[in-house]
């Protein structure tokens, strides 16, 4: 049996699987191609002109220039204001010099008044104590209230600050111990000085020219020290008339003696002591002597 002769399968050309977006080409062209080419080509143009067709290049260029020619501007009228300005700052200044001159050449001259009027109220009070009964007790009040000048035999004591002094601390260490943590002289420091002269024997007194008397205070403000409101600057020479040698003796065996020693061992405070043939102390201004006269009136007793 003859078989009929088979003939060879035909193939299927295969398909290309389709996009799943094929059905929306119109939607798929817009998303692909958002910006229509003469859009994107005059954006292009644009982006290498600049906004008004102008380099980028020659706006900063101009830019700049703006900006030099206001700084100029501000600082060449500024300097014309100060110019103007100038004479008129200078020309206040100058009367403000003037005028501390002529008030501190009033001021001098009202300082010398005084100084000749407290002499001539010294030398007056002088003669008045000479001539009130002729006493020698009347001399004697005038040395010892200070109204008097005096000079004689005594004790020179230099007291100075440490040669490094230096401001001191949060703490003053002179409050608990007795002493400072710095090198300078202190007002108690000079209280105890001339506490210490008077109790050895000292008759009269004077620091840096000042007389002291019963009514004196030494006092401090700031690093200064006042004597009857009046500052002083280290160093601080003390006078004491008295017996020259007796009295240095008595005060450097005393406790303030001591207390001055330790100072200057501890913290550099300088001192120097010496006996003196013939000291003179200035009278203290403004003292007023007062004194009293027994009276000869009889008193009278109420009856009862």
């Amino acid at each position: 049996m003859c078989g009929m002769p088979q003939q060879p399968p035909i193939r299927s050309t295969p398909t290309r699987p389709r996009r799943p977006d094929a059905s929306m080409s119109l939607i798929t062209n817009v998303m692909d191609h958002s910006l229509d080419d003469g859009y994107a080509e005059a954006a292009a143009r644009k982006k290498a002109a600049g906004d008004g067709g102008m380099p980028k290049t020659l706006r900063a260029k101009l830019g700049l220039a703006v900006g030099l020619v206001l700084a100029a501007l501000v600082v060449t009228v500024g300097a014309a204001q100060a110019r103007v300005a100038a004479p008129v700052v200078a020309k206040e200044r100058e009367e403000l010099v003037d005028r501390i001159d002529r008030e501190t050449e009033a001021a001098d001259k009202l300082e010398d008044s005084v100084d000749k009027l407290r002499e001539d109220v010294n030398a007056r009070q002088r003669e008045a104590l000479k001539h009130s009964g002729g006493s020698a007790r009347s001399e004697l009040v005038g040395i010892l209230s200070g109204a008097v000048a005096v000079h004689g035999p005594g004790v020179k004591l230099v007291v100075n600050d440490a040669k490094e002094a230096a401001a001191g601390g949060d703490g003053d260490a002179r409050e608990n111990s007795g002493f400072s943590d710095t090198g300078r002289v202190r007002d108690r420091d000079m209280q105890r000085v001339v506490n210490g002269l008077w109790e050895s024997g000292a008759e009269a007194i004077s620091i840096n020219g000042q007389r002291l008397t019963a009514l004196s205070a030494i006092r401090a403000a700031g690093d200064a020290i006042l004597v009857d409101n009046k500052p002083l600057v280290p160093p601080y020479t003390v006078l004491a008339v008295g017996d020259g040698q007796r009295l240095s003796t008595r005060f450097q065996n005393s406790a303030d003696g001591l207390y001055l020693n330790a100072l200057h061992e501890s913290y550099g405070i300088r001192t120097a002591i010496s006996a003196e043939d013939d000291l003179r102390l200035p009278a203290a201004p403004s003292v007023i002597v007062r004194t009293a006269q027994p009276s000869t009136e009889k008193s009278e007793k109420g009856t009862s």
